[in-house]
């Protein structure tokens, strides 16, 4: 469609003749995502004649239909310019039915006060839309949100949750998460003057149909119970990436302990719940995880601590049906073979920390991932079992991955290195080791009860395993047995000058073990020894 002809139809036509004309463009750049750079001032021109029209006050029709045509030029945000002013935001505020900071009006009223026909719903949604891509696209929308306080009419908002349209209220959480994870800025507003983490945390109860049995305890779902509907689930996917932004900072107090527990109860209700697809079921779980991430470790026993609903003699009373939902997911997410960082090592963070500061979480996972060693004929990493699995991840290209791969299974030996190389073998704990400073054996700095792991009858008679690769290995032929003294002696002062040759060209840098157990350069560890004798015996 011509820009210019269009431009000039919407100048001198009426307002019947525009809609139509802007329905036809929308039509034709529904999936129209790249645009031409030669046209940019045109279609910057359109988003300014577009505001104009909904200036006057035209009717939802039309309305709409300026609102679809700005929600695609928004998709470029090179054109944006006419959009991200106080006076463009003003509009599309306006049509999405939501109030600044200045109208708030002491939350009396909200976005939907004013939406009476389905017509007017429609255009509240694709207000909604529009500012959803101009605060995502433009730096300078996101200022003039914060100068006209819009986060205070979105909290205003937030208590009108149980009254919404599913699209409206999908739209004011999506709009909360871009201002919440775009601005840092306006997140210790939302947490500390608009106490928007209790309001969010009211929205997700409503959506997710919470009925608490105690003060931290939700009544359980019924096994016949229908999946939670599609549109809950997304209401609260939303709900859950806003609550998300708003708990990353560690600045907390009494009231925050509150609700943070009240929070991790309802995340506990959530694993529970299945929706009507697995992959949405997988999703709610990420979500679910990556906020628990946020919460502090002491609030973790409300996962497991169910007074009304009973949990298992062994583990002290406590509940363990949220902690087994995490334990299948972590292996879930191990099996997928990808996307590691963003989607197994929050779950690892979460159970790592759980078991290092709860000892039933822990007294429950080690069986489950670390049972007595019975088959030590194969390598540490090979085979199907989660140990198997998270010890190949040990040596994992990903640092990040790597690294909280081993944190877990070394919490889960209770930080012990003789208990780790039992299950991992040397070569592939070194890494873990080797950051902690715990090449040369010992401990962990926690305190970890005094109950300790003994070895099964068939680990005893296997031995001796190879420390190294963790595994008993048959018998190898040696291959300097058939060589003479000089043989020996030549082959030795090969190899040390090969290795003198890579060190020098710095190709390697051979390196040795502190008393301390941490890594030094080689010449630095020998230097030491002398000095730690100096006081035996001397002639």
């Amino acid at each position: 469609m011509d820009l210019n002809g269009l431009l000039s139809q919407l100048e001198n036509g009426n307002e019947e003749d525009a809609e139509k004309l802007l329905r036809r463009y929308s039509q034709e750049n529904t999936q129209t995502f790249k645009f031409d750079q030669k046209e940019e001032a045109l279609r910057s021109k359109l988003c300014q004649s577009v505001l104009t029209l909904l200036g006057r006050r035209v009717r939802p029709g039309c309305q709409q239909a300026c609102l679809e045509t700005l929600r695609i030029l928004s998709r470029d945000k090179r054109v944006l310019g006419p959009v991200a002013t106080t006076d463009g935001m003003l509009v599309l505020t306006r049509m999405a039915m939501l109030r600044t900071g200045q109208e708030d009006g002491g939350g009396q009223e909200t976005a939907q006060d004013g939406v009476r026909s389905e017509e007017e719903k429609r255009v509240a949604v694709e207000a909604l839309k529009c500012l959803c891509n101009v605060v995502y696209n433009s730096a300078a929308a996101q200022q003039v949100c914060v100068d006209m306080q819009l986060a205070r009419g979105l909290c205003g908002s937030l208590r009108s949750a149980r009254t919404w349209q599913h699209e409206v209220g999908l739209f004011i959480l999506r709009l909360f998460f871009l201002l919440s994870a775009l601005r840092p800025d306006v997140r210790g507003v939302l947490r500390k003057d608009c106490h928007a983490v209790r309001l969010l945390t009211e929205v997700l109860e409503h959506t997710l149909d919470v009925h608490w049995v105690g003060t931290y305890e939700a009544a359980q779902p019924e096994p016949q119970a229908l999946p939670l509907p599609a549109e809950n689930n997304e209401r609260a996917m939303e709900a859950l990436k806003a609550l998300f932004n708003l708990t990353l900072s560690e600045s907390r107090n009494e009231e925050d302990d509150h609700q943070f527990r009240l929070l991790a109860a309802i995340l506990r209700h959530l694993l529970m719940l299945k929706t009507e697809t697995e992959e949405k079921t997988e999703e709610a779980h990420s979500h679910a995880v990556n906020l628990l991430n946020n919460l502090p470790v002491s609030c973790l026993d409300v996962l497991i601590d169910m007074p009304v609903l009973g949990g298992v003699e062994e583990y002290g009373g406590k509940n363990m049906e949220a902690v087994q939902v995490l334990l299948d997911f972590m292996e879930r997410r191990i099996d997928k073979g990808s996307n590691y960082k963003e989607g197994l090592t929050p779950v690892l963070s979460l159970l790592t920390e759980g078991s290092r500061c709860h000892r039933e979480i822990r007294r429950y996972i080690k069986p489950q991932v670390l049972p007595p060693l019975k088959d030590v004929k194969n390598r540490p990493e090979v085979g199907t079992t989660i140990r198997n699995k998270l010890v190949r991840l040990m040596t994992h290209v990903d640092m990040g991955v790597k690294q909280t791969a081993a944190e877990f299974l070394f919490v889960l030996c209770k930080e012990s290195v003789d208990n780790l190389l039992k299950y991992t073998g040397y070569g592939n704990a070194a890494g873990l080791l080797v950051a902690r400073g715990l090449l040369a054996g010992g401990r962990g700095e926690t305190q970890y009860s005094e109950d300790e792991d003994s070895d099964t009858d068939e680990y005893k008679s296997a031995k001796p395993i190879n420390p190294i690769t963790g595994h008993v290995e048959e018998p190898m032929p040696n291959p300097i047995e058939e060589m003479t003294e000089e043989q020996k002696e030549y082959e030795a002062e090969k190899l040390a000058n090969m290795f003198d040759k890579l060190s020098r060209q710095n190709v390697i840098r051979p390196m040795g073990v502190r008393p301390d157990g941490t890594l030094a350069p080689l010449e630095e560890t020998l230097v030491c020894r002398p000095e730690e004798n100096s006081d035996t015996d001397s002639d």
